[in-house]
């Protein structure tokens, strides 16, 4: 691709209008030919792991010489067990069921017509994501199953790496006779690459960005296509009176420090008055023995002499660290008013034995997910049985929550007559 920027848009405008004309071919294609395609595109990556590690060592030096992080360099490596998770991510995709042409619900109208809403592809998606390359492989499969055209634009310390990928699984596209262009990975990091991709909205249906709340951020902000956001995730866990407080521990302790740099970690911890002088300290001493950080509320320092302080930047903070906020509330009014106000609608927990106050909670917390008496580090969509998923939606258009092979689709009306004509 060349470097000047008036190539580079010519460049991604063609891109999008060739993958636009894919997208017809791909939305066409039955379950058992885009079955048949993932399980090659997953031999391939296994078979061509030489070639694919060594344009990965390129990246890997090159994070090295520029001092990135060591765990962003640990993210860049594509070891042998990391290709076969790869190859392992697409063939779990190709036993999942094809949601295309299903047809959800018919019913029959006065007029004798019968109304029908039909699953279909969105049509083109754009994925513009960072650091892991196993994105390139993972996003591929989600959104081949489903019917749909991909343009995938990865970070520039990935570039070697996801190209080598991208050209391993458009071979697999071309040996079974399909355009290579259902599946494009853009070759340049230039900015005004994305900056064109963003403008594409005749050609590209959707925007999904993977990364930073900075990159997220620039993409809302710059795209004319409809993005799926997810800023941050300041997900809560709430422990009512009516807890269980064994269990209330150990469903803390693993949202917390399971894995804590991760969007569906613990970062604020809720706390009914009515137990907090037994809890608190509990939950301190045992916060303390996996190495956390509190910081706390007036009450919470009056109960455990060396909490600190919170401010009020803690209450909005995404630490994605072992570092807590922890507050006791006088009921749950006031603590579903505070994840309404603080949250950011990621993943919201209730542990309680109240399933009044259960239902309460699932009813009135405006969060994508909200749990009752479980660990927020479930909020995944492979978890929750989707397979896979291509990210977690914190807008509620056209989807809310972690995103699966569905949430890549649309529906469609489908109306079957027998010659009536509308008076």
């Amino acid at each position: 691709m060349s470097n000047t920027a008036s190539d580079i848009t010519l460049e991604i405008k063609n891109l999008a209008r060739a993958a636009r004309a894919a997208s017809i071919t791909m939305a066409n294609l039955g379950s058992a030919a885009k079955n048949e395609l993932l399980e090659r595109m997953a031999t391939a990556l296994q078979q061509n792991r030489v070639a694919l590690q060594q344009q990965n060592d390129i990246d890997v030096r090159q994070a090295r010489a520029d001092e990135l992080s060591a765990a962003m360099i640990d993210r860049l490596i594509l070891t042998d067990e990391r290709i076969d998770e790869m190859a392992q991510g697409l063939r779990e995709v190709a036993a999942l069921p094809d949601p295309v042409g299903e047809v959800t619900g018919m019913w029959r109208r006065p007029s004798g017509i019968q109304v029908g809403r039909m699953r279909i592809p969105l049509g083109v998606i754009g994925i513009i994501f960072e650091s892991r390359p196993n994105v390139t492989a993972d996003a591929a499969a989600l959104c081949l199953k489903s019917g749909n055209a991909i343009i995938l634009r990865g970070g520039s310390e990935a570039i070697h790496s996801n190209t080598a990928i991208g050209n391993i699984l458009r071979a697999e596209l071309e040996n079974m006779g399909l355009p290579a262009a259902a599946l494009q990975v853009v070759g340049t990091t230039e900015r005004c690459a994305i900056n064109t991709l963003l403008h594409c909205e005749e050609d590209i249906d959707l925007i999904i960005p993977r990364g930073g709340e900075g990159l997220i951020r620039f993409v809302s902000e710059n795209s004319r296509i409809p993005v799926i956001k997810h800023y941050k995730g300041v997900c809560h866990t709430y422990v009512d009176a009516d807890a269980d407080l064994d269990m209330a521990s150990r469903i803390c302790i693993n949202a917390k420090t399971q894995r804590p740099g991760v969007c569906n970690a613990m970062e604020t911890l809720l706390i009914h008055k009515d137990i907090a002088e037994t809890f608190v300290p509990r939950i301190a001493m045992d916060m303390r023995q996996h190495g956390v950080e509190l910081r706390g509320c007036p009450v919470c320092c009056s109960l455990v002499a060396d909490i600190s302080a919170a401010t009020d930047a803690d209450w909005d903070a995404e630490y994605l660290d072992l570092i807590l906020a922890v507050r006791v509330v006088d009921n749950m009014d006031e603590a579903i008013s505070h994840i309404n106000s603080h949250g950011s609608l990621h993943t919201e927990v209730i542990v309680t034995d109240s399933y009044s106050n259960a239902e309460a909670f699932t009813r009135r917390v405006n969060s994508s997910v909200t749990m009752v008496n479980s660990s927020s580090r479930f909020s995944d969509g492979n978890q929750f049985g989707l397979g896979a998923e291509i990210g977690i939606s914190t807008t509620k258009l056209h989807s809310f929550g972690p995103m699966g092979l569905e949430d890549l689709t649309t529906r469609k009306f489908i109306v079957f007559g027998t010659g009536q004509v509308r008076a």
